[in-house]
């Protein structure tokens, strides 16, 4: 920014001097140049712009969709948690049942070795003793109360028989139902906790791959938008030294124009005609008056071979002949009446500052100095300073 201030002070301190004819064509045709390249940069910048404001939309409207699809996914893990933390819970408890069962078969199992022993020890009695029917009782009882007292043990030996028979048969079918019971309580609960936590595991890795993505297209907006911001800045600071360029390019074309008017007056040539000029080289035009690139072409290049001599298009005085940033070996004609020529990139130049020249005479050899791609001469026509197509005067 610093050197560009002082560019602009420069020229501006260079309008101020006094200048020679030479220093004024020379002074324009470097800021006309840097106008130009400057316009190209700004072009860029503009196409840029659009490009990664283009592009940045693009990657908001994705980031917006997936803002929604986050969204569902993380509703989707947190109920798919809450179903596996319940299934967890139901799985630990069902555990603690089939410890409680466990344990549980465990007694049934040392009850039904206590009545299995019980009936064991019946069936020896009865089997060691001799049988006793309610005859033997009768007839073996003293008095009426031990009657009624030994066919109360007898029936209670019977009842007792039966209760531990009933409660042995009991006692498994219990164990039995238990053991089957909470197998498949288990089981079940076992299978729809793995069921979830599978489901959960799955919609994790598709959230995460969700964020991760969303992240990754924030991570891009910001670099596209720094680059931006960036872009926008640059392209600032060539409009505004555009600006002041283009006030010294102003400044210059009347000093031109104001040097032409002397000129004329001083019994130069006198006005030349649309078709009075002729071709300062016979060749193909290869680039036509007009926009290129995103910047004014201020001339037409005409197609020949490197040292192929250059010839005035009508007779007048050169005003400029030497180095110009952009045009490499220049020379420029004031053919009086406003009306001026130049001959750009040229290998070597045949017409000193201030002299004469008639039309048709050769004023310096084609190249490809300054700004250039191969060999060529770029030929300009200005009227009172601005340039115009050539065309219309050849």
């Amino acid at each position: 920014m610093a050197r560009r201030l002082l560019f602009c002070l420069a020229c501006m301190l260079l309008l101020a001097a006094p200048a020679s004819g030479e220093d004024i064509h020379r002074k324009k045709r470097e800021i006309d140049e840097r106008i130009s390249t400057l316009q190209s940069k700004i072009a860029h910048a503009h196409a840029q712009e659009g490009v990664l404001t283009g592009e940045i939309t693009v990657v908001n409207a994705k980031i917006s969709a997936l803002v929604d699809d986050v969204s569902r996914a993380q509703n989707q893990l947190h109920s798919l948690e809450s179903q596996l933390a319940a299934s967890q819970l139901r799985l630990d408890r069902t555990t603690q049942l089939f410890t409680l069962q466990t344990r549980k078969l465990e007694l049934l199992r040392r009850e039904y070795g206590v009545a299995l022993a019980r009936l064991e020890r019946r069936v020896l009695d009865a089997y060691e003793t001799p049988s006793v029917n309610a005859i033997d009782v009768l007839l073996a009882s003293t008095s009426v109360s031990d009657l009624l007292n030994d066919i109360e043990y007898v029936q209670q030996i019977g009842m007792q028989d039966k209760r531990v028979s009933d409660q042995l048969d009991t006692a498994k079918r219990a164990m039995h139902s238990a053991r089957e019971r909470t197998r498949e309580i288990k089981r079940r609960v076992a299978a729809e906790t793995a069921a979830v936590r599978s489901r959960t595991e799955q919609q994790h890795a598709v959230t995460q791959q969700l964020i991760s993505t969303q992240q990754q297209l924030a991570t891009a907006r910001e670099s596209k938008q720094a680059t931006l911001s960036t872009i926008q800045e640059s392209e600032k600071e060539f409009l505004h030294e555009v600006d002041g360029l283009q006030a010294s390019s102003a400044a210059l074309a009347a000093r031109i124009r104001s040097a032409g008017s002397s000129t004329s007056s001083s019994g130069q040539s006198g006005t030349v005609s649309a078709a009075g000029l002729i071709w300062p080289v016979n060749g193909p035009i290869t680039s036509p008056f007009g926009w290129r690139w995103g910047r004014m072409h201020e001339g037409i290049d005409i197609g020949v071979p490197s040292g192929t001599p250059i010839h005035a298009a009508a007779a007048g005085t050169v005003i400029y002949s030497g180095w110009m940033e952009g045009y490499g070996n220049l020379v420029v004609i004031d053919h009086g009446n406003g009306l001026a020529t130049a001959y750009g990139h040229q290998s070597s130049i045949a017409a000193g500052n201030g002299s004469g020249v008639s039309q048709g005479q050769v004023i310096g050899y084609v190249g490809c100095t300054g700004h250039c791609f191969g060999p060529h001469l770029h030929f300009e026509v200005r009227v009172n300073g601005e340039p115009v197509n050539p065309l219309n005067y050849l």
